[in-house]
């Protein structure tokens, strides 16, 4: 792993010249719009990225953007990668290691989930306090490379109390609805059939999604503190069960997508 990252990190610094983020963001299903308020300054593709897996939605343009938002220099993947699309953990995360490298201080990542808390609703906001990881692989399997982490890294604080507390305030300010809580991650690609709600439910979780877990691993084991947040775009009650498409899906993402770009940009404007 470690030549290959040598390697793309070399590439890309070679396209983006004397550019050093401090912060990198991973956009999720139907939320890339956030790059429209980003002062870009570089863009590169992943297609052109030596070493980068590329995303195979078509709903995720797989874009490696640099630019100012918020007065900070960030690094924002526009399309994310997902295990049900075939990629191994390793490639899943291989890009955080690589913003990593790049220089970044703290990782901002958002995704699309379905409520399991029935006090939340279609189109709300939820802030990742904690999750539950039940995906079947593990980005940190295998040998350990003490370089870029410890083998045993700590997960008792995932996601950094500091930016929850900043980030609840901001959506208080701008009567935002936003609720805090617990994220769990699945497979996919498949929707959860009502038993599975009804489970996941149980054992704790308020938001069901398929992606950020991984991520957020290999984020704590380089040491990388993390804030993530939700929008949700369907529910997941068993007892009022609907069928949902991913039309939308997308549509109650992209719907929802100004409130949680609100409150990024003056998290990553509030951030030192």
């Amino acid at each position: 792993m470690q030549q290959n990252l040598q390697s793309t990190v070399e590439y890309i610094k070679r396209k983006i010249d004397v550019f050093e983020p401090e912060i990198g963001i991973i956009l999720g299903t139907g939320l890339g719009g956030l790059v429209d308020d980003i002062e870009i300054h570089h863009q590169l593709m992943y297609s052109n990225i030596p070493n980068f897996p590329i995303s195979t939605l078509e709903f995720h343009s797989g874009k490696l953007i640099f630019g100012i938002l918020g007065g900070k220099k960030v690094v924002a993947m526009q399309g994310r990668l997902h295990y049900y699309e075939g990629y191994d953990m390793k490639q899943i995360t291989f890009p955080v290691r690589v913003m990593k490298l790049l220089g970044i201080k703290k990782l901002f990542v958002s995704n699309a989930s379905g409520a399991l808390n029935p006090a939340f609703k279609k189109g709300d906001l939820m802030i990742i306090e904690d999750h539950i990881n039940m995906q079947t692989d593990n980005p940190l399997r295998g040998r350990n490379d003490d370089s870029l982490g410890p083998r045993f890294p700590d997960m008792s604080e995932p996601y950094n109390k500091e930016m929850i507390v900043c980030a609840l305030d901001i959506a208080k300010k701008n009567n935002i609805t936003c609720h805090a809580g617990v994220y769990v991650s699945v497979n996919g690609p498949n929707l959860e059939t009502r038993a599975e709600y009804r489970f996941l439910r149980n054992i704790g979780a308020d938001a069901v999604g398929m992606s950020t877990v991984p991520e957020v691993i290999v984020a704590n084991h380089m040491s990388l503190p993390v804030f993530a947040i939700s929008v949700l775009t369907d529910e997941g009650f068993p007892e009022t069960l609907k069928v949902v498409s991913l039309d939308e899906i997308i549509k109650t993402a992209q719907e929802a997508e100004p409130k949680m770009t609100k409150i990024l940009k003056d998290l990553i404007l509030e951030m030192e």
